[in-house]
């Protein structure tokens, strides 16, 4: 294994047939394996072994893939460069001086160096496309209740999804197919009632949903075909340009960009401008959100009931106080306190409540665009893999690097991210978003690009 993609390098074979047999995943050290220690990039969870596997690795073994380790990432997935990683940064394959993105960073590395051959990432506010993005493969984000969040340890539990990457659009499709599907032990994936009134229950040769009480299930990928969609066929479909997204972009990334739909028009696609005015506040809202939830859901990490001990001399918030200095990194430290603050009295109104207020008007926005287009197109990032290192000193860049994706997660809808070129030698994503489990739509439009 190479580039620093793997905190631990752990076989886990499949169950033999099925539609993933002989292929390798890496799977992202935020989700569950048990058995196998899974870390979350952080020193906090370093001897961690679940007792139980995700529902997306149960799926993956169901499919006879084979797990090869568990793949590194930002700590606790915060960070957008696997920089802020515990058990030190990964190189970009394409640049080994350069970052591979992030947080799931790991996970695509592991694909584009050919140590495994499909990943599971997880997506926050970017945290797939970004990385394939800057490794130039294929990630896609699903809309949030496509994929079972069972064993994902939790950041922002309102934004995330765990998605899959890969080195085609057909490929993070196929994976798409294994594991999308309702699950009864999460419920935050779209689980509705069946004709007669049962519950759509997640057992099933390929884990997509059977009927518990003879009617039919309903969630969206119970009759999809994720990897069928990629036949490359645009004709007649209309693109929308988010043209908010192009302002201050690299002009090498939006060469690129308008090089692929140039490409895209020639193989019978339209392209229209649409604009999103509530994008220019996307950035501030959704790092209010995802700061707050991660506030309450890290609070669970105190030394006693996970965690490193912080001792037990003094008293209790003393006992705390050192896990979580000893235990968190500066990122995570950071996002805390700042997700604190959000919420306490005095500034939940202020913050808090107004981010959210945004969130809705990014959600309607998007309502509109889709009146107008099929799918929408942007640059993934609007910059080439920058330089290790280069990010680190300062938080507020990077987290303004993250203005084309954070929208996608603010309004729960689907993204992929596709290789359109490159620029200087490194890789130039293409994002294409689609309605609320529009999948399929924005698979189709990917693998015309990548055709």
């Amino acid at each position: 294994m190479s580039h620093n993609a793997f905190i631990t390098e752990e076989t886990i074979e499949g169950d033999g047939a099925g539609p993933l047999a002989g292929r390798t995943v890496a799977v992202k050290d935020n989700i569950s394996t048990e058995g196998v220690r899974t870390t979350c990039g952080s020193a906090m969870l370093e001897s961690y072994v679940p007792p139980y596997d995700a529902t997306v690795v149960e799926r993956l073994k169901q499919a006879g893939a084979t797990i090869v380790g568990k793949a590194n990432m930002d700590e606790f997935g915060m960070g957008g460069t696997t920089e802020t990683s515990a058990y030190g940064p990964v190189e970009n394959p394409v640049d080994t001086d350069r970052v591979p993105g992030g947080s799931s960073g790991g996970s695509a590395a592991a694909v584009a160096a050919g140590d495994a051959d499909l990943a599971l990432g997880s997506d926050t506010g970017g945290s797939v496309r970004n990385p394939a993005a800057f490794c130039g493969v294929v990630g896609i984000k699903p809309t949030y209740g496509l994929v079972s969040r069972y064993g994902l340890v939790a950041y922002a539990n309102s934004l995330e999804q765990i998605g899959p990457i890969a080195r085609t659009v057909e490929d993070a499709a196929a994976l798409l197919d294994v594991i999308a599907g309702p699950d009864p032990k999460d419920g935050t994936t779209r689980y509705d009632l069946d004709d007669d009134g049962g519950a759509a229950d997640d057992r099933g040769a390929a884990g997509r949903g059977s009927p518990t009480d003879g009617g039919s299930a309903t969630h969206p990928a119970t009759d999809a075909d994720y990897a069928a969609a990629a036949d490359g066929d645009v004709e007649g479909t209309t693109i929308g340009v988010v043209t908010d997204l192009l302002d201050g972009a690299d002009d090498r990334v939006v060469d690129r960009f308008e090089a692929a739909l140039a490409d895209l028009r020639s193989q019978g696609a339209e392209t229209v401008e649409v604009s999103l005015d509530s994008v220019e506040h996307a950035v501030q809202a959704y790092y209010v959100i995802a700061m707050s939830e991660a506030s309450s859901n890290l609070a669970r990490f105190d030394g006693v009931r996970y965690g490193v001990s912080g001792g037990y001399e003094g008293n209790w918030n003393e006992s705390f106080a050192a896990a979580r200095e000893e235990g968190f990194g500066e990122e995570v430290k950071r996002r805390i306190l700042l997700g604190t603050y959000a919420l306490s009295a005095g500034y939940h109104d202020k913050y808090y409540k107004k981010a959210q207020d945004a969130r809705a008007w990014v959600k309607r926005d998007f309502d509109d665009a889709f009146e107008r287009a099929d799918v929408l197109a942007t640059p993934t990032m609007p910059v080439v893999p920058p330089e290790l290192g280069e990010s680190l000193s300062d938080p507020l860049q990077l987290y303004l690097m993250d203005a084309n994706t954070v929208p996608v997660n603010l309004a729960n809808l689907p993204a992929i991210s596709v290789p359109a070129g490159e620029a200087d030698g490194l890789p130039v994503g293409l994002q294409l978003i689609g309605p609320k489990f529009g999948e399929e739509a924005i698979v189709r439009a990917a693998s015309a690009v990548e055709g």
